[in-house]
């Protein structure tokens, strides 16, 4: 992230990971999605207890997945849910290249936006365009899964409207970037019982200080930016790859741009 800064030279190629933690991601978020519904931390309490306790679980099946960034790792994760006969909503700029995305969403166009706004001002509620806006894509959301990058027009997208267009009973899950969540409102919606839980791998500051309200927050579940590891086998394939395209003078994978910082 540091190399995409408009402060630092542009006159090279640079290119990413892209492609890589897609499994990862995956294995990660059905995890904890399999965590909360079968009540694992229940029956753990219960078994310390000594109780026979025999409360239903929930199911995958028939719930509604909605993915905020819908490239690589999107697309796994809605790869994944189908396995588990999930529907998939994607909200996404423009891109609609996974089928197993069910419907797409995009930003609701605007006039003139000013330049102070952020993603989640712009995107409004939906227009005569149809399926579009941030809102009408998460209504009815069981689960809302963040995998955005950390640019300009992702700040704080993950903030009171749309947290409080969510069900109750929802979760969220955010294995992005940190800034595309407003924290306080995340506190907060948590707090009052406006959002079922959260599952947070990503934070806006990183190490998590001693201080912030996140550690005492009902139903958060941490991690520390250890959902998808980099692991040298799977960065030396990608490394290797590019490495003979670019002897060969041909094209490079997974080219970052430098004006969408990814």
């Amino acid at each position: 992230e540091p190399l995409v800064d408009p402060a630092q030279r542009r006159d090279y190629v640079l290119t990413n990971a892209r492609s890589v933690f897609g499994e990862l991601m995956s294995e990660y978020v059905f995890g904890y999605l399999l965590f909360l519904e079968k009540r694992m931390l229940e029956r753990i309490g219960a078994q310390q207890d000594k109780q026979w306790q025999r409360t239903e679980s929930g199911v995958l099946r028939g719930r509604t997945m909605g993915l905020l960034g819908v490239g690589s790792i999107g697309a796994h994760l809605a790869w994944t849910a189908k396995h588990f006969g999930m529907r998939v909503r994607g909200f996404t700029k423009s891109s609609e290249t996974s089928t197993d995305v069910d419907e797409y969403y995009h930003p609701s166009p605007t006039r003139a936006p000013e330049v102070h706004q952020d993603y989640s001002e712009r995107s409004g509620s939906g227009d005569e365009s149809g399926r579009g806006g941030l809102i009408e894509f998460a209504q009815g959301l069981d689960y809302l899964v963040s995998v955005l990058p950390r640019t300009k027009d992702t700040n704080r997208l993950v903030a009171a409207t749309l947290l409080n267009a969510l069900p109750n009973h929802a979760v969220f899950v955010n294995v992005g970037r940190g800034n595309a969540v407003d924290e306080s409102a995340l506190v907060k919606a948590l707090k009052e019982g406006k959002l079922a839980a959260a599952v947070l791998d990503v934070f806006e500051q990183e190490p998590l200080p001693r201080e912030h309200p996140f550690w005492d927050t009902p139903n958060l579940y941490m991690t520390y930016h250890t959902s998808a590891i980099s692991y040298p086998e799977d960065i030396t394939k990608v490394f290797v790859d590019n490495y003979q395209l670019y002897l060969e003078g041909k094209s490079l994978k997974y080219v970052v741009d430098f004006e969408r910082g990814y």
